[in-house]
């Protein structure tokens, strides 16, 4: 008896230890060619969502129970009631300091117990400066796994898929280290580099441009040739796109900027002699073996004409659709999309971060207005701040939040996602805010809104990201009738002069090649009217009764403006693949860049409704 009360705290010990094990990977490994068990380990996951949950919450707290972190916190109370009383919820400045220390060579138990063997690097448009996000080699395996998830939906969904292969634009972004010798790569990269010989099957068995051109560390020879691909294998692409919509038109746009010199590497069967990365020549020589002058025709004769309208069928008319995230702030360029795409469907297929992959879209054909992201409850523990704007400003949670767990949320009601990973990230605030349209089984599904972040203020009046995103598409839609386009937009707040006001950066396309843009006064200055009335009744009421806020003021600026505002970014570590403009500029040399190439201006002439009954109504 003494015996067997001797070893029974070490078999307790090694139970849990085993336990930790199954749910250390909680999406288990699958065959990724095998589309049924592929959809059958879908509905399993999202119908023990609750039981998933708790495990994988289990499983992150004994992993990392000795971390300095959890110890700070737990002091060994590894139950889901001391996580949820005791860990607070935090921001990435409060965690800054503990990644900054494994960032300097301190061991990765500071806030998790395997090796973090690279940091992520986010694009630094959202807050101004990237951040670093601790990931480990089993949470990359866990997000490889999760993109599997998805491609069999596209599958059943999208016929003749199987009768082509894909023409996605990938780049990747030349790595760094830390001061200690710790990568810091982005997530695309990542994802790009994980390719080796024993997985490179699968991506030969669907990708159009090789791997090594995918992987080419110069953008613009990269983009070159897997445009050139492409085009020698038009007939062979059955769908087309990239990581998100802002991307995939920089492409269309280089294809603008390209066509010519394209089709004359293609008629001359040689291609540019600037195009000298290995990676690059050695991938399209594969495709660029002889003269075809026929295909230059063809293709020439699409790029001439007048309009672009519906090129990317044109080009490639045997593809089915376009792939790319179009929700958030993705959804401004849905338009300039549908105009190139002449109709093929625009697939949004998931949600996810540097920080946690998160959610897939099971209905790949729903409109982009439509789009619901089911939350793959093994990827982390998720966690649910209810969001009410009227009452609570954008980074700030309030002393006593209302905190839900995963399968807790009410449909229709807006929350703020905070995420536990395997990697040391505890009640991360991701700072995404999603709504809830249902559940498939009992994993909730949700649309997402857009940032909890106020872009633009003026005294008491805060304006939402989602809420400047509507109101600029709403005010667009004047563009139409006189073949216009708005290709990109941004904004910042005008303090110079009292009162102030906002201002809109706003660059302008044609339907039509080598039309000359010149806007409208009167449809611009209503385009300024339509913003304002669209912007929230406290905004308004600053206008009319209060007036302490200025005319909104648009900027027109010149063709190739973002480009330059990218390549600022871009040039300060971020990434071509994941690159999002920024909704509001304050940095002093991206407002430089907006300033000069300024070619006109437009002021609002009308003073926005606004009825006293507004102060006591919602939002």
């Amino acid at each position: 008896e003494t015996e067997r009360e001797r070893k029974r705290p070490q078999l307790i010990h090694c139970a849990r230890t085993e336990t930790i094990k199954k749910a250390a990977n909680m999406l288990p490994k699958f065959d990724p060619t095998n589309p049924i068990a592929t959809m059958s380990l879908l509905e399993d996951v999202t119908t023990n969502a609750k039981k998933i949950q708790d495990s994988v919450l289990e499983a992150i707290l004994s992993h990392n129970a000795q971390t300095e972190y959890l110890r700070g916190f737990l002091n060994g109370q590894l139950d889901k009631q001391s996580f949820k009383k005791s860990l607070p919820v935090v921001t990435y400045e409060d965690i800054k300091p503990y990644i900054d220390r494994i960032a300097s060579g301190e061991p990765s138990d500071l806030i998790c117990d395997r090796p973090i063997n690279l940091l992520l690097a986010t694009t630094g448009t959202s807050g101004g400066v990237p951040k670093l996000i601790p990931l480990t080699a089993e949470d990359l395996e866990q997000r490889i796994l999760f993109g599997f998830l998805y491609a069999p939906l596209v599958f059943k969904h999208i016929e003749g898929l199987t009768q082509g292969k894909s023409l996605m634009f990938y780049f990747v972004t030349r790595e760094s280290e830390t001061a200690s010798g710790l990568m810091v790569r982005f997530m695309i990269t990542c994802v790009l580099k994980s390719v080796n010989p024993t997985n490179s099957f699968l991506w030969d068995r669907v990708q159009i441009s090789p791997h090594a051109i995918a992987t080419c560390e110069d953008t613009n020879q990269g983009m070159y040739c897997q445009l050139l691909c492409g085009l020698l294998q038009r007939q062979n692409v059955a769908r087309l796109g990239a990581p998100y919509a802002s991307s995939f038109l920089k492409v269309i746009k280089f294809f603008e900027d390209h066509w010519h010199e394209l089709c004359s590497n293609i008629r001359t069967g040689r291609l540019s002699d600037w195009i000298t990365d290995p990676q690059c020549v050695s991938g399209i020589s594969k495709f660029l073996t002889a003269p075809n002058p026929e295909l230059a025709t063809v293709i020439e004769k699409e790029c001439s004409k007048t309009s672009w309208e519906a090129i990317l069928r044109r080009i490639w008319p045997k593809a089915k659709c376009i792939e790319a995230v179009v929700t958030g702030t993705m959804a401004q360029y849905i338009p300039l999309l549908e105009f190139y795409g002449g109709g093929l469907p625009l697939i949004s297929s998931w949600y996810g971060s540097s920080e946690c992959f998160i959610g897939i879209n099971l209905n790949p054909l729903s409109k982009p207005s439509d789009v619901a992201y089911t939350i793959i409850p093994s990827m982390g523990y998720f966690e649910f701040i209810e969001v009410v704007k009227d009452r609570q400003e954008a980074g700030h949670v309030p002393a006593d939040p209302v905190v839900v767990d995963l399968v807790d949320v009410k449909i229709g009601h807006d929350y703020e996602l905070l995420v536990t990973t395997f990697s040391g990230l505890y009640r991360y605030r991701l700072g995404d805010v999603l709504r809830v349209t249902g559940f498939h089984n009992n994993s909730p599904q949700f649309y997402f809104v857009g940032r909890q972040k106020v872009v633009l203020s003026i005294d008491v009046s805060k304006t939402y990201e989602e809420d400047l995103l509507k109101a600029v598409s709403n005010a667009s839609l004047l563009l139409e009738p006189h073949d216009l386009m708005l290709m990109d937009f941004t904004s910042r707040v005008d303090l110079s002069s009292l009162p102030g006001h906002y201002v809109l950066y706003w660059e302008l396309g044609s339907k039509f090649k080598n039309a000359k843009l010149k806007p409208d006064r009167n449809v611009m200055e209503e385009c300024c009217v339509t913003v304002e009335e669209a912007l929230d009744s406290v905004y308004r009421k600053g206008r009319k009764n209060d007036t302490i806020i200025g005319p909104l003021e648009i900027k027109v600026v010149k063709p190739g403006a973002f480009d330059e505002l990218m390549n600022l970014f871009l040039s300060r570590g971020s990434s071509v693949s994941q690159y999002k403009t920024p909704r509001s500029v304050t940095n002093e040399d991206a407002l430089k860049i907006l300033e000069t190439n300024v070619v006109s201006k437009f002021l609002s002439r009308k003073t926005p409704s606004w009825e006293i009954h507004e102060l006591h109504s919602s939002r």
